[in-house]
């Protein structure tokens, strides 16, 4: 009985340590990412999803966020799954027209090239473009004008349905940009960082509309011209498909990490409240670095 015993022992031994070793890394990254959050001023949401294995980790991944531009992937995906659905074609063309309608009353309001982080467009005002370039320049851009014309052309209720239809529930899409009157009613494009993860994990998995759209906005959302977060402190072999959103006090960034050895994780990191966003940005630079380690020791 003795040597049965020592014979068992030996055997948890061998095969256990490997498990606990890996849950005890997730409990350390957890650790040190609490510990650099609670460390800073504002609010900090996270969602890590590794899709090349079972680990996941949240922090904070409940609270709603204003969404800024990271809506703008829904947008992306509502696009093509009605380009599937034969409803538009991609190349189907919209006029350059920068007057919308709010939310609230349909009053209408423009959007100014000033406020804008893509400015050519506000050049070609009356001529047109289709709806592949601008929800390229939606994307890579973050160009709000485009965003709205894409979100007057699918409806912003098709997204938040369709997002629903994914089981995604408090991420919600109601207006395109700069709708001032709806943004002092409080009618704002929220997010989580758990509803964000959702839609990228189907994207990594191409689940995403298709195998083939999946494919489409990867490669998109990999020509991302704001780089300032994600892969801000990660090894140039590193290729991040994402999209960031900002606005004063928030900042955020959402994507697909695809490691040199195939590997791929979904990151989603979330700020408001702060009065530095330069800081806010560094954190989630630094964050990101934290979960490369994690995945590459």
């Amino acid at each position: 009985m003795m040597n049965r015993f020592f014979l068992v022992m030996a055997i948890c031994v061998i095969y256990l340590p490997n498990n606990a070793q890996s849950v005890g890394r997730l409990q350390k990254l957890r650790y040190s990412l609490d510990s650099l959050i609670s460390a800073q001023e504002g609010i900090f949401a996270l969602s890590f999803r590794n899709l090349s294995g079972t680990e996941k980790l949240d922090i904070n991944e409940g609270v709603v966020f204003h969404a800024a531009s990271t809506m703008k992937t829904a947008v992306l995906a509502e696009i093509f799954k009605q380009a599937g659905q034969g409803k538009i074609k991609l190349s189907d063309s919209l006029e350059l027209n920068s007057e919308f309608k709010s939310i609230v009353d349909g009053s209408p309001y423009r959007l100014d090239s000033a406020d804008d982080s893509e400015t050519s467009l506000y050049r070609h005002l009356g001529e047109k473009r289709t709806i592949s370039q601008l929800m390229y320049l939606m994307i890579t851009a973050s160009s709000n004008f485009a965003t709205n014309l894409l979100i007057d052309k699918v409806d912003a209720r098709k997204v938040t349905q369709s997002l629903q239809k994914m089981g995604i529930h408090d991420m919600k899409v109601l207006r395109g940009v700069e709708d001032g009157k709806a943004f002092q009613q409080g009618l704002n494009n929220v997010i989580t960082s758990a509803d964000l993860a959702i839609l990228f994990e189907k994207l990594g998995r191409k689940k995403l509309v298709s195998a083939r759209a999946s494919q489409a906005m990867i490669d998109i959302l990999q020509d991302q011209q704001f780089n300032e977060m994600i892969p801000a402190r990660l090894p140039k072999g590193v290729k991040v498909a994402h999209k960031t959103g900002w606005i004063k006090g928030i900042n955020h960034d959402s994507g697909l990490v695809f490691l040199p050895d195939g590997r791929k994780y979904v990151l989603v990191l979330l700020s408001k409240t702060s009065m530095d966003d330069q800081r806010s940005k560094e954190v989630l630079a630094l964050i990101s670095e934290m979960v490369y380690h994690y995945m590459v020791p």
